[in-house]
C-alpha cells in the first residue's frame, strides 16, 4: 500500500532552530526544499502549506516568516501577494522600497518624490540641483 503523502513529507524533516521544520531531502540551489507529488516536483514549503491550511490563492505566494528558505513549518508560512513578500526580504529591490530618504537626505515623500515609468523613484530636490549645475556648466 502507497504511502501517504503526509506520511512522505514528515520523513523528510528535521527539528530545526527557531521552530523551524528543516527539510530533509533534496533541496533546489535556490535553497528551497522539495519534494514529488504524483510525479512531479512540488517546492515543499508550498506542499507543508496546502496539507495544514489548504490552497494557496492564485497570484499569491507563500512568504518565510523565519526567513529560512528550507522551512517547511506551515506556522512559519504566511500566504501574501509578490509585492509584500519582496519589500519583507533582503534583496536589493527590498532594501530600496524601505528607504524613506534619498542618499543627499532628502526625504521620499510625495512633494518630493517623482515616479518613473518603470516604478523607481526619484528625489525631484536632487534633481533640480542636478538642472541648475547642468545649466551653469553650459
Amino acid at each position: 500500500m502507497p504511502r501517504s503523502l503526509t506520511d512522505r513529507f514528515l520523513d523528510k524533516v528535521t527539528a530545526g532552530p527557531l521552530g523551524c521544520w528543516d527539510w530533509t531531502a533534496h533541496i533546489k540551489p535556490n535553497g528551497y526544499g522539495q519534494i514529488k507529488v504524483a510525479g512531479r516536483p512540488q517546492y515543499a514549503h508550498r506542499v507543508a502549506y496546502e496539507l495544514v491550511r489548504g490552497p494557496i490563492p492564485r497570484r499569491l505566494v507563500i512568504d518565510h516568516l523565519c526567513r529560512r528558505r528550507h522551512c517547511a513549518n506551515p506556522d512559519h508560512l504566511e500566504v501574501v501577494t509578490t509585492r509584500t513578500n519582496i519589500r519583507r526580504g533582503i534583496s536589493p529591490a527590498a532594501r530600496r522600497a524601505r528607504q524613506t530618504h534619498c542618499a543627499r537626505g532628502h526625504r521620499f515623500d510625495q512633494a518630493n518624490t517623482y515616479r518613473a515609468p518603470n516604478g523607481t523613484r526619484h528625489c525631484r530636490a536632487c534633481a533640480a540641483t542636478r538642472t541648475r549645475r547642468m545649466r551653469l556648466t553650459k
